[in-house]
């Protein structure tokens, strides 16, 4: 399995070979550092920790600065680590992956972050479709209603139950989308075109995996 750090550069459009307009999202992805190589023996896993992007001196933390020496390299602002489940390691400590790794795959997921938008209510944050507007309601047209009974879940009690769909916080939350087609790779810019749209504002940082769960 392939996997890259990058940063989202935004969408744009381009015509098939039937002539059909197709929405792409562009991915600056890599080149990444390796920055560590976990193994059973020493962390009890085995994975690969790759960084991207530099970091200003001003912001640079000494365990950080410490950690990037091992692998010859300077800090990096995005770092996230790949699980190999078994698989054998191909890279080395400190050396570059670009997107030459996915230039044999054609279906990837996009992990990201989702835009923040505040605190948000029931009608917002879940789409519910809120009180009457008229027959007697009195400001409380886009209230949740009610949340407890002893009607609902018998026999659990009449408390609060897990999983309850209220208003809170909106966005801001990792978003895995997947079974991207890869439209393209362009191994001189580090760019990376796959169809569709990707969680997350244009700069916000990303990951680009081989798909899981493409069925072939």
């Amino acid at each position: 399995m392939a996997m890259l750090l990058g940063k989202k550069i935004g969408m744009t459009q381009i015509y098939n070979a039937d002539g059909k307009m197709v929405p792409v999202t562009v991915i600056q992805a890599g080149p990444c550092k390796v920055m560590q190589i976990k193994t059973a023996e020493t962390d009890g896993y085995e994975s690969v920790q790759l960084g991207y992007d530099e970091v200003k001196k001003s912001r640079i933390k000494r365990p950080e600065e410490g950690h990037a020496k091992k692998a010859n390299t300077s800090p990096k602002r995005f770092v996230r680590e790949m699980r190999l489940n078994g698989q054998q390691c191909s890279v080395e400590l400190g050396s570059d992956v670009d997107v030459d790794a996915f230039s044999e795959i054609k279906y990837v997921d996009v992990i990201g972050t989702s835009k923040g938008k505040g605190t948000a209510g029931v009608m917002k944050r879940h789409g519910f479709g809120g009180f009457p507007g008229s027959h007697g309601t009195e400001r409380k047209h886009r209230a949740g209603g009610s949340i407890c009974s002893h009607g609902s879940d018998r026999g659990h009690g009449g408390n609060l139950k897990k999983g309850k769909r209220m208003g809170g916080r909106m966005g801001n939350e990792r978003v895995t989308t997947k079974n991207h087609i890869l439209v393209s790779v362009d191994k001189e810019k580090n760019l990376l075109v796959v169809k569709g749209a990707v969680a997350g504002p244009a700069g916000g940082y990303v990951i680009v995996r081989t798909s899981k769960t493409h069925k072939k």
